[in-house]
């Protein structure tokens, strides 16, 4: 049965999910306790209050972006969306280092929660459809094929000869350079 499972996320294929991190829910907590002294005060007709916490709850519960070797999955609050990477033109990034996927009719779709820094994480997922801009992954890695370095053990390098490091002149201490520099000069 095991086995089984595991096969099956093998003809998946990579996944990643992008979410706001669950350490959100500590806040939403915090911020139910600051406001139940006010709905529940003296004072009757403020358990509306209430609304944004729950509010806040259904977004950070909703919200994400999932990259699969199919596509792009968004969700949001109010609706979700599927991006194949065939109808994608590339990504755009804006001027706070949020993604947005560019289709090919040049509309902008809002990736949430995904930043310039998950860029290399897409291109992995993604297997190649999307260029990792940053440089971090090479081709091999990102179409999963090993390197010919690893596939032919014969054809091993040889490491460089490493050269003798040439020794470096003491600096002067900053008593020296206070009082003239140690060269024998009263400083001015």
């Amino acid at each position: 049965m095991a086995k089984k499972q595991q096969e099956q996320r093998a003809d998946e294929g990579r996944k990643a999910v992008f979410r706001i991190p669950t350490t959100a829910y500590l806040a939403i907590g915090l911020l139910t306790v600051c406001v139940t002294p006010i709905a529940l005060g003296e004072i009757g007709g403020f358990q509306w209050l209430y609304v944004f916490p729950l509010a806040l709850l259904v977004f950070v519960a909703r919200t994400r972006t999932v990259a699969t070797r199919e596509g792009l999955h968004v969700r949001t609050v109010f609706g979700q969306r599927d991006l194949p990477w065939s109808s994608l033109k590339g990504l755009a990034i804006t001027n706070k280092a949020r993604v947005r996927a560019v289709l090919g009719d040049d509309t902008q779709v809002s990736l949430p929660t995904v930043r310039t820094r998950h860029l290399p994480v897409l291109a992995l997922v993604s297997e190649g459809k999307i260029q990792d801009p940053s440089g971090v992954l090479s081709d091999e890695e990102l179409t999963g094929q090993k390197p010919a370095a690893e596939t032919a053990p014969d054809a091993a390098a040889e490491p460089a000869p490493e050269s003798a490091p040439e020794p470096a002149e003491p600096e002067p201490s900053a008593d020296a350079e206070r009082t003239g520099g140690g060269n024998g000069k009263p400083a001015e």
